[in-house]
């Protein structure tokens, strides 16, 4: 069985040719990677999480003073059995939050891009949780530059498509599995929204990937974060990558009586970006599939309507 290859994003700078190739390899086959050696400080991430646990111990009254009705939860703190993956009966097992883009309150975007809200009973939260955002967003930069240069484009392609882009770090607390036989995967099989998710250790097992008609386990190693392509970048690159149906399983140990947590960052493209299949990804074997434009905030809301955020 193949499996999710790890590539070090180092070698971008070093061997850069061979690099896009394995990367771009890696995702045209799965949609999905696994890069290390990426310089995120672990004390960054292990801080993320402490502030992040801390949050979500909190009782639930107290948290739901975070929860921004209407929102969609686009910012705060949305409680468990809310978000459904498209398609399913069933509601995910998971609470979570989302910090948003810190951005000028006369900014153009500033009516779809709300402030951030920050749980006053975690002091630091903010400073760890944009810390991250900022950390994984330029992350994600490096990234897109790779993608860019693998389907012809330049490098600094997606640069100004994703500068002020909607993106959203999520830290999820998925409850331990406390009684047997229930029906919900703790999170249902989906393909995300946005251009590309950046996951930052995930404390236990259960990130599935759908690969030839099979589950792939993805487990990570060292320093590795995992990162697969969203459907918006599917739509503009006309398929060439693919956005893969993903899930989270209960483990079939004592690891489902455990709390898992993971925090996922969705790197979304600017609001206005028209997410028309480029050039340079039609070609005779693989003809332009979207007549149709949207723009990325088009496409974001028609996509929360489906899995029942808005």
């Amino acid at each position: 069985m193949k499996n999710v290859p790890t590539l070090d994003i180092r070698r971008y700078d070093t061997e850069r040719d061979a690099f896009v190739a394995e990367l771009g390899a890696a995702y045209r086959e799965f949609g999905f990677c696994c890069i290390s050696g990426h310089g995120i400080p672990r004390e960054l991430i292990d801080g993320s999480y402490d502030v992040f646990q801390r949050f979500f111990a909190l009782p639930t009254e107290t948290k739901m003073k975070y929860h921004l009705a209407g929102s969609g939860g686009a910012r705060g703190y949305t409680p468990f059995k809310v978000e459904t993956a498209k398609d399913s009966q069933y509601a995910d097992l998971k609470e979570f939050w989302h910090v948003g883009r810190e951005i000028p309150r006369d900014s153009k975007f500033a009516d779809v891009m709300p402030p951030n809200v920050w749980p006053s009973e975690v002091p630091d939260f903010r400073q760890y949780g944009y810390g991250l955002y900022e950390a994984l967003d330029q992350l994600g930069t490096r990234v897109l530059r790779a993608l860019a240069l693998h389907i012809g484009e330049a490098e600094n392609f997606f640069e100004d498509k994703t500068d002020v882009g909607n993106s959203i770090l999520r830290p999820i607390h998925y409850p331990p599995i406390t009684q047997d036989n229930i029906p919900n995967v703790r999170a249902g099989a989906h393909e995300d929204i946005n251009f590309i998710t950046l996951l930052v250790g995930a404390s236990a097992e259960g990130l599935e990937v759908l690969s030839h008609g099979e589950w792939l386990p993805i487990t990570t190693e060292g320093d590795a974060i995992v990162v697969n392509i969203g459907d918006m970048l599917q739509r503009l690159s006309n398929h060439v990558y693919p956005s893969t149906s993903h899930r989270v399983v209960n483990p079939q140990n004592e690891n489902a009586r455990k709390p898992r947590y993971s925090v996922p960052f969705f790197l979304h493209p600017n609001p206005d970006v028209v997410l028309d299949p480029l050039d340079s990804c039609i070609t005779p074997d693989n003809p332009r599939r979207y007549d149709t434009s949207i723009t990325s905030h088009e496409y974001l809301l028609q996509r929360l309507r489906e899995i029942k955020l808005i």
